[in-house]
């Protein structure tokens, strides 16, 4: 399935979601399904931003950006990192302003059924994106599809915390565990926002790096050595450039047929690289 398609299927079940989840909070008035209806309208922001960056990242490279627009998608994980954080916060503020206040929690046993029922949509959704984002190497789907799933693991979490306050009367563990929940979802926050920018600093590619390796080491015959492989990823795109020293009796030609064989070997284990060879010609000792 296409990223745009997967991207708008996430909004309209994120809006589906949000509305069972507010459900859940009007009929038990805990603060701790609030703050889980709270981070579902961050999801829908995130949906919204991850169907943006996946059209702009379609469009072919031109004039302008030369590489293509791939990493954009890198640009919104980050910003999707940092919107986790702000429901993280959001819930934060929720819980801080119910925790010395003696509040009545309502019909649990029916809206933690109702919660249930969005976090398996929750679930579903986010299993789905992630199986999209393996597909098409997307940044962004794979960032939403992690949004949602610490989402699935925060209700979870919820759902086991208001049984203990039915089972103890203590009303003041709904605003702890919002608090707990608040932390997991920061730290989901933290890793997409530096693994994002990590991308966005262009970060060596180790694991294209040894492939690459791997490959040249299976034609070490047909040179004298490779220096200076730099490897780096755009979105899903691998782009990678390096030396290689060749015996300088090699005509132009037959050079340029050993370039062309390299990268022929090399794309069959990395579909998406892009690699420039740069020959160096050397006489070689007899």
């Amino acid at each position: 399935m296409k990223k745009k398609q997967a991207a708008l299927i996430a909004i309209i079940g994120g809006v589906a979601i949000f509305g069972i989840k507010l459900l859940a909070y009007s009929l038990s008035n805990s603060v701790a399904l609030l703050s889980d209806a709270l981070e579902s309208t961050v999801n829908i922001a995130a949906s919204v931003l991850m169907l943006f960056s996946v059209y702009v990242s379609g469009k072919p490279a031109d004039d302008s950006h030369n590489y293509g627009h791939q990493k954009v998608e890198d640009v919104s994980s980050m910003l999707e990192g940092l919107l986790i954080i702000a429901a993280a916060l959001i819930i934060i503020y929720a819980a801080a302003g119910r925790f010395f206040e003696s509040t009545r929690l309502l019909e649990l046993n029916l809206a933690i059924g109702v919660s249930m029922a969005a976090t398996a949509l929750n679930g579903g959704l986010s299993w789905f994106l992630r199986n999209t984002a393996r597909k098409s190497g997307s940044a962004a789907l794979e960032a939403d599809s992690k949004h949602l799933l610490s989402d699935v693991i925060s209700s979870a979490g919820i759902w086991v915390g208001l049984f203990v306050v039915q089972l103890t009367g203590w009303a003041f563990l709904d605003s702890i565990l919002a608090f707990a929940v608040s932390i997991l979802i920061a730290r989901m926050g933290i890793g997409l926002v530096l693994k994002s920018s990590s991308h966005l600093m262009d970060e060596s590619y180790d694991d294209g790096k040894e492939k690459i390796r791997e490959v040249l080491l299976r034609h070490k015959s047909q040179y004298i050595d490779v220096h200076n492989l730099k490897i780096r990823l755009h979105g899903n795109l691998i782009f990678a450039e390096m030396h290689l020293t060749v015996d300088s009796s090699l005509s132009v030609k037959d050079a340029h047929h050993l370039t062309d064989h390299l990268e022929e070997d090399l794309k069959k284990d990395l579909p998406n690289l892009h690699i420039t060879i740069h020959i160096e010609p050397k006489k070689q000792r007899k």
